[in-house]
């Protein structure tokens, strides 16, 4: 068995330097009255960033679960369906599908509803009831699922094939065989890729600012723009952006750790 790596022996330096920049900033934000009014005024986009975030990566995460099933079915139909949507999704850069769903798709999903609103003598809607907040999230979902598609058949397929073919025999069935046996192996191999996406969907979410989506990002750009003071404005965006992801990169190896500390 492999021991640790080099880097896990290392102390964190790195981890030093930015508590001390971030002690820095701390000391700015207390001293300077600018730095604080415009920390005051971006912490009001935390909330939008971190409900973006989750609910777009919950979304994704379980339509990447059913993407990674379909392309192992033993149906060839699946299996196709599965992998087109997964190539041509990761084929599309993040800020391409965004507008894309925002001003393509979501306007052709609500002219279907209001399709099937006239069939029953429903009040048809406005595209402008769709709010671009869930439009972003959509495209965040949509986007982030043929990645974690890959991630999940990558575990899924790291269980070994004898437990699955021992679960057989037992008379376990395939839902049994997947909640009992494959999943809960699988996880060991899904998680630490799954938490770098989590990672990267946090930073991925300032893309919803070309929407007007209220988040730290937007209120960046329109508090520097207020004020002129670019660099006092997008250091203060900028650490609360380091914020957020140094902390869970942080929670991500405690929990590689603990994995790794499991009898397997």
């Amino acid at each position: 068995m492999l021991g640790p790596s080099p880097n896990e022996k290392d102390f964190p330096y790195w981890l030093v330097l930015l508590a001390l920049i971030g002690l820095w900033l701390g000391y700015r934000v207390v001293a300077d009255d600018l730095y604080a009014q415009v920390l005051g005024t971006l912490t009001k986009g935390i909330r939008i960033t971190i409900f973006v975030t989750l609910v777009g990566f919950t979304t994704a995460s379980l339509a990447g679960l059913l993407l990674a099933v379909m392309s192992l079915s033993g149906n060839i139909v699946l299996r196709q369906i599965a992998r087109f949507y997964i190539e041509v999704i990761r084929g599309i850069p993040i800020i391409v599908l965004l507008l894309y769903v925002a001003f393509a798709l979501a306007p052709g999903l609500v002219a279907l509803a209001n399709w099937g609103l006239d069939l029953v003598g429903g009040e048809p809607v406005s595209t402008r009831q769709f709010p671009l907040l869930w439009r972003a999230i959509l495209a965040l979902a949509i986007g982030y699922s043929a990645f974690i598609a890959e991630v999940f058949r990558a575990g899924l397929q790291s269980v070994d094939a004898g437990q699955i073919e021992a679960a057989e025999a037992l008379g376990l069935n395939r839902w049994h065989r997947f909640r009992h046996i494959v999943f809960p192996q699988a996880i060991r191999v899904i998680l630490p890729p799954l938490g770098n996406d989590f990672i990267a969907m946090v930073k991925d979410s300032s893309l919803v600012s070309v929407l007007g989506v209220s988040d730290i990002t937007q209120l960046g750009k329109v508090t520097a723009a207020g004020n002129f003071r670019y660099f006092e404005t997008y250091n203060i965006v900028a650490l609360l952006y380091l914020t957020l992801t140094i902390t869970l990169s942080l929670m991500l190896r405690y929990l590689e750790r603990r994995l790794r500390a499991q009898p397997k």
